[in-house]
């Protein structure tokens, strides 16, 4: 029996007394700037003025549905639908 846990834990790469847990430490994220970059553009690019005509309307249906040009366009874009 001992043989089989001592085994196991060279298996898992724990030491003795580990319970296997994640680290107390954050670890470092690589991946980091490279997705904030592409967050960033994605953000600038939903959120582009469109043209004239678009907004007008979209403000008049904002204004009808008793919310903000922003908050109806937040719900295009989150949901793909008009409302």
């Amino acid at each position: 029996m001992g043989q089989s846990m001592s085994g196991e834990r060279m298996r898992s790469g724990h030491a003795l007394g580990h319970n296997g847990g994640p680290p107390l430490e954050e670890e470092e994220d690589v991946n980091a700037s490279w997705r904030a970059w592409h967050w960033r553009r994605a953000h600038k690019k939903a959120w582009k003025t469109p043209p004239r005509e678009i907004a007008l309307r979209r403000l008049a249906r904002a204004e009808e549905l008793g919310i903000t040009y922003k908050e109806y366009t937040l719900e295009i874009l989150e949901r793909g639908k008009y409302l």
